[in-house]
């Protein structure tokens, strides 16, 4: 029989991190718990396997000169709504009679009547239709109607469509319809950008920032997420200053600014940073507004020149886990219309943020201080990331402030956290920072 057979035979080989600065993950667990963390990562990410599987992930091969014409593709249904199966038809020679025969697994199957007289055919999850006729045949086939058994809100099936000797699979998405989120953007600027920033005992800096962002942009609402140990009031117009618990960390913060931005977009920036004229926010809006698959575009800071970096993972078995390569200075190819931006995998902290995009990536509470490379590793799949050089910002001048250095620079732990947190939570094997 020439079949159409999905391969379940692929299994993921193991990876390797190799360079001068890889970190083995499982190293860097407490001893006195390595045995059940490893226990519990294996058993979540089971659960991940459950939930984030489906019949589509399996690799289908396409029968040659088949006679069978079905969907190869877009054929998606509401779960539990009956659906009628498009494209279904059989081109074969004469004979004295023609059998075809679909099933499915994830759902059942029915030929609709076509009257009101007429009675729907029986409800089963294996269909066959016979006829002397291929005109009539293709009739009935025109008819046939899908009905997922499943309740979820994404996942799929693989109807199997047979004549004769041959047999073809095609995907059935099995997926609820989800609602627009759009954003009325307005006329100007204010309507499309909040500047959101995270500060934790740094007010002189902050202050600085807000000026220099008054000097460009006197209406544009700024967002400040405030940890600091003993909160000073943050003054001026159309600034909103949300107080934390103290020293809750930068993601933390991150978080809770952007969960209040109401525009389109969002513009990141450190509380030490400096506006420019060189810092046209509105340059950025024109890119994502022109590449309306951009999440995040990314400009350059002055002294420490454009910054971006590629992210490559290699899914490894399931039992050691993955492999993550993080190397500086890449970029794939330039984005259309804009020969100064170029896609990458991470940016540096001036970004500007599509909202809702970045919103379901989230940041990750659990980082406190070192973090920012985490941000773009969670968002790795989903966010589509591109660095721009024409937009920059400056960096303050250092000020010495013994407090905020103390706890910024408790870094030693906060990496064996961090390390200690990737093995389980990303389920990786090792990291190399090339």
């Amino acid at each position: 029989m020439n079949r159409a057979v999905p391969s379940t035979s692929l299994r993921q080989p193991n990876c390797t991190c190799q360079g001068s600065r890889v970190f083995i993950l499982k190293d860097h667990l407490p001893k006195d718990r390595y045995d059940d963390i490893v226990k519990r990562r294996a058993e979540e990410y089971r659960k991940h396997h459950i939930r984030t599987s489906s019949s589509l992930n399996r690799l289908v091969f396409a029968p040659s000169n088949s006679p069978l014409q079905y969907p190869i593709q877009g054929f998606t249904v509401v779960p539990l709504q009956k659906t009628l199966i498009p494209g279904l038809a059989l081109h074969a020679a004469k004979r004295q009679s023609y059998k075809v025969t679909l099933s499915v697994s994830s759902g059942v199957l029915a030929i609709m009547a076509l009257g009101e007289g007429d009675k729907e055919g029986q409800v089963e999850k294996e269909i066959t239709v016979q006829s002397t006729s291929l005109s009539d045949l293709n009739n009935l086939l025109g008819r046939i109607t899908y009905t997922s058994t499943v309740y979820r809100m994404r996942t799929g099936d693989l109807a199997h469509f047979t004549f004769e000797h041959h047999e073809a699979v095609f995907p059935i998405v099995i997926q609820q319809t989800s609602m627009p989120v759009l954003y009325d953007i307005g006329n100007d600027i204010n309507y499309r950008v909040t500047v959101v920033t995270k500060t934790f005992l740094r007010y002189t800096e902050l202050q600085v920032l807000i000026s220099s962002i008054r000097t460009y942009y006197k209406d544009i609402k700024i967002i400040i997420a405030d940890d600091s140990l003993e909160p000073q009031k943050v003054n001026g117009p159309n600034i909103e200053q949300y107080i934390m618990p103290p020293a809750q960390g930068w993601f933390a913060g991150r978080n809770l600014a952007v969960s209040q931005v109401t525009t389109k977009y969002f513009l990141w920036v450190d509380d030490d940073f400096l506006f420019t004229d060189k810092t046209k926010i509105e340059n950025l809006v024109e890119v994502m507004e022109a590449t309306p698959e951009l999440d995040v575009v990314g400009g350059s800071v002055a002294g420490h020149g454009q910054f971006y970096f590629s992210l490559v993972y290699e899914e490894g078995n399931g039992e050691d886990g993955g492999c993550l390569n993080r190397k500086g200075a890449v970029k794939y190819q330039p984005v259309p219309g804009f020969p100064t931006c170029s896609f990458t995998s991470g940016v540096v902290n001036l970004f500007l943020g599509r909202t809702d995009a970045v919103r379901k990536v989230g940041f990750d509470p659990r980082l406190k201080r070192v973090a920012h490379s985490e941000f773009f590793v969670d968002g790795l799949g989903s966010l589509l990331v591109a660095s721009c050089s024409h937009v920059s910002i400056d960096h303050q001048p250092k000020i010495e402030n013994a407090k905020y250095s103390s706890f910024r620079h408790q870094q030693s732990k906060d990496v064996e956290d961090k390390l200690a947190h990737h093995f389980f939570k990303n389920h990786l094997k090792c990291i190399h920072y090339g």
